[in-house]
């Protein structure tokens, strides 16, 4: 046997959107790059320093 749900209730459910993916362009892919390769290198340098 199939409950129906109350309506209240109804209104607090979760809705399902659909997330569109942003295309990145050439020049933002580069600035990203360069953010990671800067965080890794400043990662090495700190893990140089805390584990010497």
């Amino acid at each position: 046997m199939l409950i129906n749900l109350n309506p209240i209730l109804q209104v607090f459910a979760r809705q399902k959107e659909e997330k569109k993916e942003r295309v990145l362009s050439r020049k933002e892919w580069i600035n990203a790059d360069r953010i990671v390769m800067i965080i890794l290198f400043l990662g090495v340098i700190i893990g140089a320093i805390v584990f010497s």
